[in-house]
């Protein structure tokens, strides 16, 4: 997880959590998901197209810059999707 910052009128310099799925397989192309929470706001987005598929308390600017800043870091998220281990991601992990 890591934590990413956005300044949008709902809370100012907000503090916001972003995690990314292991890659998964849908309709035969590779794809992760990359997930925004903070507080009382949550946006769901998938890469490569990185596009957010699911939002809620964000603004539509909001939304443009969590989509721009996918584009941005697109092959560090990749890289952190194929590194995600299933079986410690779900157990959890003592790594900081």
């Amino acid at each position: 997880m890591e934590d990413f910052h956005t300044g949008g009128a709902n809370a100012a310099d907000e503090e916001l959590q972003m995690s990314v799925s292991p890659v998964c397989r849908r309709d035969g192309k590779k794809i992760a998901y990359v997930s925004f929470s903070g507080h009382r706001r949550s946006a769901e987005g998938e890469i490569p197209s990185c596009r957010i598929t699911s939002y809620e308390g964000f603004e539509e600017g909001e939304v443009a810059q969590l989509e721009l800043y996918m584009k941005s870091r697109l092959p560090e998220l990749k890289k952190m999707a194929e590194s995600v281990n299933v079986l410690t991601a779900f157990m959890g992990s003592d790594k900081k």
